[in-house]
């Protein structure tokens, strides 16, 4: 099945994508500015299993493919990767990516993070300055809609715009590399029904923080996936995914409606119920589960204070953002919206699972710039 790409972005989904990468993890400067501890060294990860869409609609028509990187760049490019924060193993995990993929491509990489989806004037102003000496930006928009004026803006320079986990509405920008939260959310929406047996249960439901664009994704597919079940989400809590934010949600749902049988949402969520479940006395009574996979989702299955989470690969969508960045500099083909293939992840298959496509590995510290031959 060919997409219809427009022709300078057009691209065979099935083929495979030049050369293979491979290389060490040690992270550049770490977030205090002091060397980091030494990390174990990363696994190949190409060719890796995706979801190659035919345009930016997660609605539209959708192929199986296999991606492997470029391989080395032309030239040392400038790309600057702006994230919402830094709070949380998820971004660790996509920062580990693009700081990987950037020392393996030859570029420089420098990120600058937000400090939380509350600041999205802070996050614009980040990007503006970053984009002057940028010639490629890789964005985790903190709005879907938000940042679409300074995007348009940018993209008018010719300066390549790679969206990146969160998603955003601009139609001006380059290219994708985020999955689909409204599916990761339906595929823990069957876990559920599945694992409640058809009886009917009660759930309180933490999709993230509201007008963020994977959040309200995830809102859409959890509901979407329950609708005519026997599951009735009970409550419905929006929040940023700071563990101290999620613990307040959880805090309040449970004085509120202590008869919950379930607690769905953020995978901080999911790493903060333990504690709270286990001091009330209902670790035993109240299911916990994810709607993405962190390490602290990993550990939780592991010991059973989690029953579940799928992932979205985290790290891969960053080393495939990187990816495309340089092939857009450098003309070359390039998928225009692409994914990893989501795998739910529980106790029966962690065993199965490579940690290694999701997690920053053990000892690694955030890195906000890489330098081009490091």
């Amino acid at each position: 099945m060919r997409f219809k790409y427009p022709a300078f972005l057009a691209t065979s989904a099935v083929a495979m994508l030049s050369l293979a990468a491979c290389g060490s993890s040690t992270p550049t400067d770490s977030a205090d500015g002091a060397a980091a501890a030494p990390a174990a060294p990363a696994k190949n990860w190409a060719p890796a299993k995706v979801d190659v869409w035919a345009d930016f609609s997660m609605d539209s028509e959708r192929t199986k493919a296999e991606y492997t990187p470029v391989g080395k760049a032309e030239k040392a490019w400038n790309i600057c990767v702006s994230v919402p924060h830094m709070k949380d193993a998820y971004w660790l995990g996509l920062n580990y990516g693009v700081a990987e993929q950037a020392r393996e491509a030859g570029v420089n990489m420098t990120m600058v993070e937000a400090g939380g989806y509350e600041n999205l004037d802070k996050q614009t102003q980040q990007i503006e300055d970053c984009a002057q000496s940028a010639d490629a930006l890789v964005i985790g928009a903190i709005s879907y809609d938000g940042l679409n004026s300074t995007v348009n803006r940018l993209a008018a320079t010719g300066k390549p715009i790679i969206d990146v986990v969160n998603g955003m509405s601009s139609d001006k920008i380059t290219a994708k590399s985020l999955v689909s939260f409204n599916d990761l959310a339906a595929i823990t929406a069957d876990w559920l029904i599945k694992d409640s047996k058809g009886e009917p249960v009660k759930v309180a439901w933490f999709p993230g923080p509201s007008g963020a664009g994977w959040a309200e994704a995830g809102e859409a597919g959890f509901k979407s996936a329950l609708k005519d079940s026997k599951v009735e989400i009970v409550d419905t809590k929006w929040g940023d995914t700071g563990k101290d934010a999620q613990t307040r949600l959880i805090e309040d749902v449970l004085a509120a409606t202590p008869d919950i049988d379930y607690i769905i949402g953020t995978a901080v969520t999911a790493e903060a119920a333990g504690p709270i479940l286990r001091d009330r006395g209902l670790s035993d009574k109240v299911k916990v589960a994810g709607y993405y996979f962190t390490p602290g989702t990993h550990t939780g299955i592991q010991r059973g204070t989690v029953q579940g989470a799928p992932s979205d690969s985290t790290v891969l969508q960053g080393r495939i953002a990187i990816d495309q960045a340089v092939r857009a500099l450098e003309k070359k083909e390039f998928m225009k919206h692409v994914g990893p293939e989501l795998v739910m992840v529980t106790k029966d298959t962690l065993g199965d699972f490579d940690l290694t496509t999701t997690l920053a590995p053990e000892g690694w510290s955030p890195t906000f710039q890489v330098k081009a031959g490091s």
